[in-house]
């Protein structure tokens, strides 16, 4: 049976945007990957307190929703991001622009310029 056209080339659905604590897991993951839960536990834990089960259970729903891919060969299951982090920095901005500027991007470019035009809080350039 011949493929239409149509769902021969089907983009790839988008993926939820990561939450804050998604997003941290997934830093970690594109520095070190692969990594155990017990890695990034103590790298985000040496930032700020966090338990390791909400570590593995963030993780265990990042895999549910597809934005990490686990591998259960070894006896410490290893996690790598499923998407790379341009993608995904992507994404983030386009849901920035949407939300907030109405989908204007030019407001966004805007705004940044006259953010590099002014000191940052400590007085020094960025």
């Amino acid at each position: 049976m011949p493929v239409s056209p149509s769902r021969k080339f089907r983009p790839m659905p988008e993926l939820p945007c990561p939450a804050d604590s998604e997003l941290a897991i997934l830093r970690v993951l594109w520095d070190r990957e692969p990594c155990s839960v017990r890695e990034v536990h103590d790298v985000i834990a040496a930032t700020k307190p966090v338990g390791y089960t909400t570590i593995l259970k963030t993780m265990q729903i990042m895999a549910g929703k597809g934005l990490v891919r686990r591998d259960e060969r070894h006896k410490a299951h290893l996690y790598r991001s499923a998407l790379p982090a341009p993608r995904v920095q992507k994404q983030l901005v386009d849901d920035l622009v949407e939300r907030a500027f109405g989908g204007a991007a030019a407001q966004l470019r805007s705004l940044l310029a006259a953010l590099e035009e002014k000191p940052s809080r400590g007085g020094k350039q960025q």
